[in-house]
């Protein structure tokens, strides 16, 4: 060998430089070795403390979070003042869960070196590992990591539940494992330019037991370097997973659905966030089992959050998974309420199954069986399933006028629709329920749809709908926490915008509140309902779109302890029994609490709130609210002057022990919008009970929200014809009683009247340009109609100007 070198070079020194570039090879290859990675020290600090923070938050995000050790450490690292100390602790967090240093040299080619992070991976998982770069050459084009062990081109990722592989990993045999580049926010796709920065990949092994895989990396065709220094040899310990069966019984002893998180003592979540396929959410922490089902778990302890939806208690306790090929745990949900038993249903009408969130390709999303797993497992009664517009075509497949076959007694699920990406958007998102028919007549695209909300609104209703806004409050943003605010919205988004003008048509059933800040939710409605307009109030989560935590994040609930007629109710069991087979029981057993169910939306017959509060059975001298009153009409009490009115209800809502600083201090258009702990008062377990008269507070009561139900008794005497509700502000509101005095209408407030004037001239001025040159005679007449009404409600009111 050396007289072949010796021939070829001539010289000592050239065999000594070979010798040693050999030498590095074999360690840049030893799929053994790991060690620390050079300290990069060429590079301003302030951009590289601020990868930091990102990288914390994708860690976080796809459930492999720092340690509080590494955190700790981290954050003295970002305080440190010298930038050198900063740069190298800061390097070091990292490194260590580092599986690759990759180097880009002045002339952009790449090699790579094991890093220090332990080639740890759990059977049918994913795990999350850093790739630290130092970008000697400042490219700005994506990083590619490939694997002939990996499907054949790496993939990047969004965290889709859909990673659709283009081939199976069991159909070749020594593609044992996956990889996918995480480049989605808080990161970016391709590197910074900066000298360092890391990426995360994410890998997946199939099998178990010793595996060894060869990473490629590169930054384009002919970036690679010489004598094979971008590749990498790794192997890897695929520690075997044990299926965990889990018996979840609720409260009442019966089999149900369950909300598990798992914990290792890292604090890493499984099933692994990373590519989690539906029903399980990428961006959950917690997945949904029902009684009997699995999950796969590698042998070690875990802790173990689990619960079921607001009314129930959230539960911890750690488990023991043994080295096995199955294990069994058991599991005892606990509820602090239930509401239902109380005649009260829960409901959330505005949940996607695409969009968002959702989807890879965003047209399509995830199934009816995927959503009717999370509404069961929330405990939500009624789940309405709405489809909008960037998956119109493809999930409107599962519209059918009807509840969907796979709803129980208790639990129903309905397709519906969204007014959301259509022409009528920018005057505001409408939600369409209990529809007959989803497209709009003469229409085959949903450009061809309206330009303004009002005809889709009246189109809704005509068929039996019940219909209104969605998150009302964008576009409604006032200055201030006070209500009401006389403070004019700007009138510019997708929220509430043109209810203003549409309640004055009687078109619009509810607005819809909880998901977005709720002073720009109620302003809007106080103000009609003081203009003597009866719209009702409805709760809702827009899920996975504001909020992705989970379905019925904000509800309503419906008093359902009204029977329907016999007549009407054989009529529809008759019409289901007609039904092909595996309908007929959802059909009879649930169809028929839907109706009733929307329509005691529609009459106010209901309250909204976060789960965590509740005001059951409000009425005014034995009238429950949404209850036929004074001359049949739902919610109307007529009353003499100086009639005293006794206001009760029943009162019970559920506060952690120590209070919750992260949301209690936060200010009222941070989410979550509306949440208990923000109605705390002070550091007890108590929280206020609000008697409201026209908008404003006239009494206060104080509760333990301790999960105990508790009387409330209020008694007032109305100085004129009013609107009565109450309040946990801000995280619980019933609909308002309407009580008429001397059978004189509501006419509360001239300044309200006056902000309505005001505000349908600003909408206009907003929507206007917006709206078809067809469609404008008739929107402006609408409009002015909507003036009119407000100028003569002006006269008639009651002078409160200041």
């Amino acid at each position: 060998m050396r007289a072949i070198l010796r021939g070829a070079a001539g010289s000592r020194a050239y065999v000594r430089s070979l010798l040693a570039t050999l030498a590095l090879l074999f360690l840049a290859s030893n799929p053994l070795r790991s060690a620390e990675l050079e300290i990069v020290r060429a590079v301003e600090v302030q951009p590289v403390k601020s990868q930091a923070k990102r990288l914390v938050d994708a860690l976080k995000f796809l459930g492999e979070p720092l340690t509080k050790d590494e955190l700790a450490k981290l954050d003295a690292a970002l305080e440190t003042t010298d930038a050198a100390d900063a740069l190298e602790a800061i390097q070091k967090v990292f490194d260590a869960r580092a599986l690759a240093g990759v180097n880009i040299n002045p002339e952009s080619r790449v090699s790579v070196t094991r890093g220090a992070a332990k080639a740890d991976l759990n059977e049918q998982g994913w795990r999350v590992y850093l790739i630290k770069v130092h970008n000697e050459a400042g490219v700005t084009a994506a990083l590619r990591m490939t694997s002939p062990n990996a499907a054949p081109m790496l993939k990047t990722s969004t965290a889709s539940p859909k990673p659709a592989p283009t081939i199976k990993l069991t159909d070749v045999p020594d593609r044992w494992m996956d990889l996918v580049a995480y480049d989605s926010q808080p990161l970016t796709k391709e590197l910074t330019g900066l000298e360092l920065e890391y990426r995360i990949v994410q890998v997946y092994s199939r099998d178990k037991g010793k595996r060894e895989a060869k990473l490629l990396f590169d930054i384009g065709q002919g970036t690679q370097d010489l004598g094979f220094r971008n590749e990498l040899a790794i192997v890897f310990n695929c520690e075997p997973a044990v299926r965990v069966r889990l018996d979840v019984i609720d409260d009442d002893g019966q089999p149900t659905t369950g909300q598990f998180v798992f914990r290792d003592p890292e604090g890493r979540i499984y099933p692994a966030r990373a590519r989690r396929l539906a029903p399980d959410f990428y961006f959950h922490d917690q997945v949904y089992r029902h009684h009997g089902e699995e999950v796969l778990l590698p042998a070690g302890t875990y802790e173990a959050l689990y619960t079921r939806g607001p009314e129930y208690r959230i539960l911890k306790r750690t488990i023991q998974v043994p080295v096995a090929a199955e294990h069994r745990e058991s599991f005892r949900l606990k509820r602090w309420i239930k509401v239902a038993d109380l005649g009260w249903i829960s409901g959330d009408h505005h949940v996607h199954a695409a969009g968002c969130k959702h989807y890879e390709a965003p047209i399509e999303g995830v199934t009816p069986a995927d959503m009717m797993r999370h509404i069961l497992g929330e405990d939500l009664n009624v789940g309405c399933v709405l489809s909008w517009g960037p998956c119109w075509y493809y999930q409107k497949q599962y519209f059918e006028g009807t509840i969907n076959k796979l709803s129980t007694k208790d639990y129903l699920m309905r397709y519906d629709v969204e007014v959301s990406g259509f022409p009528s958007s920018h005057a505001g998102h409408l939600c369409l329920l209990r529809l007959k028919e989803d497209d709009y007549p003469g229409t085959k695209t949903i450009d061809e749809w309206p330009s303004w909300d009002l005809p889709v609104l009246k189109w809704g209703k005509e068929q039996g709908g019940v219909v209104g806004f969605s998150h009302s409050g964008w576009g409604l943003m006032v200055p201030g926490d006070q209500l009401p605010n006389y403070n004019l919205p700007p009138y510019d988004s997708i929220g509430a915008n043109e209810y203003v003008v549409d309640v004055v048509h009687d078109v619009c059933d509810f607005i819809s509140a909880v998901d977005t800040p709720i002073v720009w939710e109620l302003n809007v409605w106080y103000h009609t309902l003081n203009c003597g307009y009866t719209c009702r109030i409805s709760g809702e989560t827009d899920f996975p779109c504001i909020y992705g935590d989970r379905v019925g994040l904000g509800r309503i609930y419906v008093k359902m302890d009204q029977q329907p007629p016999v007549k009407e109710a054989l009529g529809k069991i008759a019409a289901a029994v007609a039904k092909p087979d595996g309908e007929n029981v959802a059909a009879i057993q649930g169809q028929i609490d839907f109706d009733r169910w929307v329509d005691g939306l529609r009459d106010g017959r209901s309250y909204c709130c976060d789960g965590l509060s509740h005001l059951l059975d409000f009425k005014i001298n034995k009238l429950g609210v949404g209850e036929p009153g004074d001359k049949g009409r739902k919610s109307f009490l007529a009353a003499a002057k100086g009639e005293k009115l006794k206001v009760t209800c029943r009162a019970s809502g559920l506060l952690e022990e120590t209070p919750r600083e992260d949301i209690r201090r936060l200010p009222l258009v941070q989410k979550p919008y509306w949440h208990i702990e923000r109605a705390r008062i002070g550091s007890s377990n108590k929280v206020p009970v609000e008697l409201i008269v026209n908008g404003h507070v006239v009494e206060t009561k104080e509760m333990v929200a301790d999960g105990n139900v508790t009387d409330i008794q209020f008694d007032y005497v109305p100085e004129r014809s009013s609107w009565i509700a109450l309040r946990i502000f801000p995280s619980c509101h019933t609909n308002p009683i309407f009580v008429e005095v001397d059978k004189q209408p509501i006419r509360a407030s001239q300044r309200s009247a006056q902000w309505c004037i005001d505000s349908v001239a600003q909408c206009w001025k907003q929507k206007a340009p917006k709206i078809r040159a067809s469609e404008l005679p008739a929107a402006e007449a609408a409009y002015q109609t909507a003036t009119q009404a407000y100028e003569k409600i002006l006269r008639e009111s009651f002078n409160d100007r200041p």
